[in-house]
């Protein structure tokens, strides 16, 4: 279990949110508050996929290059990039120039394009893998949990790439599908009040 620590205005966050100003704004306004849009959705998973390895600092700061590139991360413009949209990927100094990483975004357009045909959206899709309480142990205690296991398999089996189950924990964490703020983190009691009023995709 982690703890709150003090922030710069003396309220208390998890410590992970005090690196910078741009993890702090990311914390506060976006980290845990439940999402359904489908586009933030697989933004999400793209950019996760991309941090493997890094920083998330790093993806934070490069996340207007990736928009930008990745057409703001619409799947269905994405899924119709082809060789020579890989080859400009590549060059493009403002995001994470891994052809792996690339192709993958591109390819898990395409798969998310057909999860949406078949289930209506992607946050219904994902929302239905959202872990159950009493799988979940003490704020940031776990990388991975049961249902992230168990989504990371039925994407790879879907043919995603780069979608492991850390991974998908840290989409899970992020995209509000799970509430990791740290004991007695002011904004742990604000995403439980946005969850409240969430309906949860269907």
């Amino acid at each position: 279990m982690t703890t709150a620590v003090p922030g710069p205005d003396g309220l208390p966050r998890c410590a992970w949110a005090l690196g910078s100003e741009e993890m702090l704004a990311y914390h506060d306004d976006e980290w845990g508050f439940p999402v359904h849009d489908d586009r933030r959705l697989f933004e999400k998973v793209c950019l996760e996929g991309f941090q493997s390895g890094l920083s998330w600092l790093t993806i934070l700061r490069k996340r207007p290059g990736f928009r930008e590139a990745f057409a703001d991360f619409d799947m269905e413009v994405v899924a119709r990039f082809d060789a020579s949209d890989v080859d400009r990927l590549l060059a493009d100094t403002r995001i994470i120039r891994h052809r792996g990483k690339i192709e993958a975004a591109i390819n898990n357009a395409g798969r998310a394009l057909e999860l949406v045909a078949e289930q209506g959206s992607l946050a219904s899709y994902l929302w239905g893998f959202e872990p159950s309480g009493a799988e979940l142990g003490e704020p940031q205690s776990l990388t991975t949990s049961p249902a992230s296991v168990a989504l990371s398999k039925d994407l790879k089996r879907r043919g995603w790439k780069f979608v492991g189950p850390t991974t998908m924990f840290a989409l899970m964490q992020a995209m509000g599908l799970v509430n990791d703020h740290a004991l007695g983190c002011v904004t742990r009691e604000q995403v439980a009040r946005a969850r409240e009023s969430f309906t949860v995709p269907s």
